[in-house]
C-alpha cells in the first residue's frame, strides 16, 4: 500500500514536471529582439513592425545573413564551419536562442521592450 502511495506522488510530481517545462517552452513567443554580437547589442528589433529583409552581421570578415520574414526571424545564411545556426531555424521560444559559437552571434527574445527602436544600431 505505502508504495502504491509513493509511485502516484512520483507519477503526480512528474507529470506536473513535464506540463510546465511543456508550458514554457511553448509560451507565446514575444515580439522584441535583440541581435548580439560579441556582448554588444546591434540591433534591437519590434518584429511585429519589422517588414520583411534580409541584414548581413560581420565578425573578422566573416558573414552571417539574418532574415526577418513573416515577423520571424533567422539565420538564412552564414560562412561558419557547422552551419549550426542556419539549422536552428526560426526563432521560436525565448529558451532556446539562436547562436553561433565561431562568430560570436546571439539573436533572442529580450526580456524587456524599453527604450525600443524600430532598429539600433
Amino acid at each position: 500500500m505505502k508504495y502504491k502511495v509513493f509511485i502516484i506522488i512520483a507519477a503526480v510530481i512528474l507529470a506536473a514536471g513535464i506540463i510546465g517545462s511543456a508550458l514554457v517552452m511553448n509560451a507565446p513567443a514575444r515580439d522584441i529582439v535583440r541581435v548580439i554580437s560579441d556582448g554588444e547589442v546591434l540591433y534591437t528589433l519590434d518584429l511585429k513592425a519589422e517588414t520583411d529583409r534580409t541584414f548581413d552581421i560581420e565578425y573578422n570578415g566573416h558573414i552571417n545573413t539574418v532574415e526577418i520574414q513573416d515577423h520571424r526571424i533567422r539565420v538564412k545564411s552564414a560562412d561558419c564551419p557547422d552551419r549550426t545556426c542556419v539549422d536552428m531555424g526560426w526563432l521560436t521560444s525565448s529558451a532556446m536562442p539562436i547562436v553561433c559559437l565561431p562568430h560570436h552571434l546571439v539573436i533572442e527574445y529580450s526580456d524587456s521592450a524599453d527604450g525600443v527602436d524600430a532598429v539600433t544600431r
